[in-house]
């Protein structure tokens, strides 16, 4: 992989991976457009999660701190309880069908990418007429019930042009959130997820020679990828406060994915 690869990859994934319009959409349009998949893409795509992790972790420190509080001080544990039931589900489904996902053309295709990102954009345009569970004040008085159903629809993440917090964001919303404490619990849920698979990727003896061969690339995407990243939960943080603003997302969503599949159909 080139270095002019590495620098648009790593922006695109700051760029994406917060706003609910699928970074692993995204990325997988840039290879294409840049010349098609290199051999090592999906290994590059994993390591690059760490600028975007460094970010997410930046932004919330103080409320990672807090909730270090309320679990060894105040002994609450509701949150914690919530996040692991959320995340458990897409953990499991992750580590039973990865190498489903690494091998299969299914979850590579350009035309499965462009239906899955414009199902959960028409979900976002539909949300307001949507049936919905009694609302909520915030994400922290999510009910274990509703944290589970959020967790289910972060499985869909693992198709390609889903969004993990586009498909988090519309099940918040479902399940009786706000927009910003739909995106705020999405945000959080995905904290563990990008751990588990950082510290995946670095227990294997095949990923760490790659990062010794590739450490100047991996080095600049993931600098890139964590200033474009903070820069993109700062503005979906405060664009969510915006009413329709999820449907501003989900008409960009069908727009791209009706492009992708016209191309597809066409070239």
């Amino acid at each position: 992989m080139e270095f002019y690869q590495s620098f648009w990859l790593g922006l695109t994934q700051g760029l994406t991976e917060f706003i609910p319009i699928s970074s692993s959409g995204h990325l997988e349009v840039v290879q294409e457009i840049m010349g098609g998949r290199s051999a090592d893409f999906h290994l590059f795509l994993e390591f690059i999660n760490l600028g975007t992790l460094l970010a997410l972790l930046f932004y919330y420190r103080k409320r990672i701190v807090q909730i270090c509080k309320d679990i060894f001080v105040k002994h609450n544990y509701k949150l914690l309880i919530n996040i692991i039931i959320t995340t458990a589900p897409a953990v499991i489904a992750g580590i039973l069908l990865s190498d489903l996902i690494e091998s299969s053309w299914f979850f590579s295709n350009m035309i499965t990418i462009a239906v899955a990102m414009a199902v959960i954009g028409v979900l976002m345009v539909l949300i307001d007429k949507l049936p919905k569970m009694k609302k909520i004040k915030d994400e922290n008085h999510l009910t274990k019930k509703r944290a589970l159903y959020i967790g289910l629809a972060q499985c869909l993440a693992l198709i390609p042009g889903t969004s993990r917090s586009g498909s988090t964001m519309v099940a918040g919303r479902l399940t009786g959130m706000d927009n910003e404490s739909a995106a705020n619990y999405s945000f959080l849920v995905s904290i563990p997820i990008m751990l588990g698979v950082m510290c995946k990727q670095l227990i294997s003896e095949s990923s760490r020679s790659y990062i010794a061969a590739n450490w100047g690339m991996l080095l600049l995407s993931n600098a890139i990828a964590f200033a474009s990243g903070l820069a993109a939960i700062y503005f979906v943080m405060k664009y969510l406060k915006k009413d329709g603003s999820l449907q501003t997302f989900g008409w960009y969503r069908i727009v791209l994915a009706t492009i992708v599949i016209i191309f597809q159909l066409v070239l």
